[in-house]
């Protein structure tokens, strides 16, 4: 153990999620090394964030204003909406450039070991944006992990007394993956969203 303000980082980082004890003292000692400058810059950029981010009134993505990139863009397809569990989630179905439709953030999923139920997420929101009947389709984009198939479950059986399409993101094998490393439900997944060449 360091003492005083070396500690105090390495204390910070850890804090962080995905910072274990080497990766806490690795940042630190590179702060540490770095330039004064570089390590003001950081400081500068986390303090920015807290005081000039907030929260999409509509879609709960992370934005500088009261709506977000996505939601003031009037080009996009206003009938077509996709949710996802977290923010980072929209720059991942972007960097894809083939959905144009507007977005939802939970801001987690279902899961009942952390006390996490549905009432915790956007999903009352979420059917109230369904309530004006523009959205014909909701696309469920929750990650393909136990929580993230049970909140699609979920949400599905949520959206579909109300008339709106539901449909859920396909899942299977990655480019340049071989399939004798896949796991079964994996490859079960890809089997069952094949498609006509």
């Amino acid at each position: 153990m360091f003492e005083g303000p070396v500690q105090d980082l390495i204390d910070a980082f850890r804090r962080l999620p995905g910072i274990g004890m080497k990766s806490a003292q690795r940042l630190a000692f590179h702060l540490l090394k770095a330039p004064e400058e570089e390590a003001r810059s950081l400081a500068d950029a986390l303090i920015a964030a807290k005081e000039k981010v907030a929260i999409c009134s509509q879609c709960f993505n992370v934005s500088e204003g009261e709506l977000c990139n996505y939601c003031r863009d009037n080009r996009r397809d206003t009938t077509l909406l996709c949710v996802v569990e977290e923010p980072g989630d929209i720059v991942a179905l972007e960097r894809t450039q083939e959905f144009r439709g507007g977005y939802h953030v939970l801001g987690g999923h279902i899961s009942p070991m952390d006390g996490i139920g549905p009432a915790d997420l956007h999903t009352r929101e979420l059917i109230q944006r369904l309530g004006n009947g523009e959205v014909k389709e909701v696309i469920l984009a929750t990650n393909p992990t136990v929580e993230g198939e049970a909140t699609a479950i979920y949400l599905a059986n949520l959206i579909k007394p109300i008339g709106v399409r539901v449909t859920r993101i396909a899942s299977g094998l990655p480019v340049g993956g071989d399939l004798e490393y896949a796991d079964e439900i994996t490859l079960g997944r890809a089997l069952e969203g094949r498609r006509d060449v």
